[in-house]
């Protein structure tokens, strides 16, 4: 069975493929001190609560943070017996290469995430994920990324908001009743929510104008459904995107000869 390791900035979400399914998913925070020997007892431990029975023999691994990288090797190695794959290395071949400036070096999450939704849904595409960064991926027609758009994430907003003025609380993130906020909170929660919804409906518009075409707009990420919410922008949200990239990467690696 395939192992696939999601390492986000915030959270790292790991899931067993059996071929067919997803037979389970489990998520932690992203820690970069963690040991290969630490990921086992939490994992192996969740396996045995969970009776997940499941002989990983292979694994594949997209990560955002390089550090935490050497110690999710290990895992693989020494308590899996399989050498991963890790996007964005050079043995790990993608279906169709990206096509920005020379140089460039593109996100491990926006390739998975290209290769999952020009899967689903083909050409000109563009993927927004609301992740620690709201990014927008370009898909070209043949399903090459050629490009995109990095924002602040909506809890990185929050959180700055907080901090640098010392008068507004931490506030959760949430659709507020109505855009005109009568305290504090329903203020912060009614700029950042609409604020998003805004940033969101121009940055594809300037893309579809950009490409002078029609666009197909995919949302991933942990807030995308609570975004979806207030715009009809979205044709879909795809919650196992990344997950569902990885396994086809991790497959288009095994036919090459």
């Amino acid at each position: 069975m395939l192992l696939a390791i999601d390492c986000g900035n915030t959270n790292t979400v790991f899931s067993i493929w059996d071929g067919a399914r997803f037979i389970a998913t489990w998520r932690i925070a992203t820690d970069h001190k963690r040991t290969a020997d630490e990921y086992f007892v939490w994992l192996s431990s969740l396996m045995a609560l969970t009776r997940t029975e499941a002989t990983i023999t292979e694994a594949i691994i997209s990560s955002t943070v390089p550090r935490v990288v050497f110690n999710l090797r290990v895992l693989c190695d020494r308590y899996f017996n399989c050498r991963p794959l890790v996007v964005g290395k050079p043995e790990c071949k993608l279906p169709v290469a990206p096509r920005v400036d020379q140089g460039t070096t593109v996100g491990p999450d926006r390739l998975v995430n290209t290769v999952a939704g020009f899967d689903r849904h083909g050409g000109d595409l563009i993927v927004v994920d609301f992740g620690t960064a709201t990014t927008f991926d370009v898909v070209d027609t043949d399903g090459a990324y050629i490009g995109g758009v990095i924002a602040p994430g909506v809890n990185l907003s929050l959180e700055v908001l907080h901090m640098a003025a010392a008068a507004l609380p931490h506030v959760d993130v949430a659709r507020p009743a109505k855009a005109i906020g009568t305290n504090t909170v329903a203020c912060m929660q009614s700029g950042v929510y609409w604020g998003y919804i805004g940033l969101v409906e121009v940055i594809v518009r300037e893309v579809r104008r950009e490409r002078d075409r029609p666009m197909h707009v995919i949302a991933t990420g942990g807030l995308a459904s609570l975004f979806a919410q207030g715009t009809d922008l979205f044709h879909s949200i795809e919650d196992d995107l990344t997950m569902h990239g990885l396994v086809l990467i991790n497959d288009f690696n095994k036919e090459i000869p």
